[in-house]
């Protein structure tokens, strides 16, 4: 596994991390949690989640999973709630659940930011509770989570007052980084030295199941997955992407493709005109 610096935070982040959406209580708990030790002893370090991920089952998991070895491991979760009162109380939901005394990056769930929502967020207490959770020690480092581009979301990278911001950002979604103009919202957080972390690194399956669409024969053996997530490790804003690992067999293709420096692509040359 390698490593990159995530923006301004100066942690260094596993460029594969943890991406605990798709965790819910009908799964094996024991095999979740063994699956995250491999992960870890494959050198995965970055573990995103959220309290509605799985009805909160995600942060429970995700927190017996870093029992012993909180140290070693970087826990990032957001809240719900845009309001002051709200963001507390998901605040100390998640720190319950997750069995810790502090969240390393505490981001605001957002989607497209709205104009209500910006508002929530920047005018209303918002912004301004994420800091008293930070100056309370619960909270190490401030971001969001967004869709991609809007009106809302560059009015909050350019406060400055965030470290971190995750996105979309893969092979078919490209518009939070254009690669002709340099432009977006990720070159605007980077260059804010916020951290840039990854969601839908490969897609969420859409782009392996309209290749094998229209290309089914050809498709045959090619393993487009660890295509995809070579395609935006191969960015250099990128810090860290974030998978859905599911099983040991996940932790290691991954962690494969991490390993695999000389295979990623010079982006520069195949988006130059």
């Amino acid at each position: 596994m390698n490593y990159r610096t995530l923006g301004r935070t100066g942690l260094r982040v596993s460029e594969v991390g943890y991406g605990g959406g798709r965790v819910n209580p009908n799964q094996d708990r024991r095999a979740l949690v063994e699956m995250l030790h491999a992960a870890f002893a494959a050198g995965l370090n970055y573990l995103d989640t959220a309290p509605d991920y799985g009805g909160g089952f995600s942060e429970i998991i995700i927190g017996e999973a870093v029992k012993g070895r909180r140290d070693e491991c970087i826990i990032a979760t957001k809240t719900e709630a845009f309001d002051p009162e709200g963001i507390i109380a998901d605040v100390d939901g998640s720190l319950k659940r997750l069995g810790i005394d502090v969240i390393d990056v505490l981001q605001f769930h957002g989607g497209w930011f709205s104009e209500e929502e910006t508002r929530q967020v920047l005018e209303d207490g918002g912004l301004g509770t994420y800091r008293r959770l930070r100056d309370q020690g619960k909270v190490r480092f401030l971001g969001f989570s967004a869709d991609g581009p809007s009106a809302g979301v560059e009015r909050m990278i350019a406060t400055g007052e965030f470290d971190v911001m995750q996105t979309h950002y893969n092979l078919m979604y490209q518009s939070t980084c254009d690669a002709f103009g340099n432009r977006g919202i990720i070159p605007d957080a980077m260059a804010q030295g916020m951290g840039i972390v990854l969601m839908r690194s490969t897609t969420s399956g859409a782009f392996p199941k309209l290749m094998c669409h229209c290309f089914s024969k050809a498709m045959e053996g090619v393993d487009l997955d660890s295509f995809l997530l070579n395609f935006v490790l191969s960015n250099s804003m990128v810090d860290s992407a974030l998978m859905s690992l599911q099983s040991i067999e996940d932790v290691n293709w991954t962690n494969a493709v991490s390993d695999a420096v000389d295979a990623r692509l010079d982006l520069r040359e195949i988006y130059k005109r």
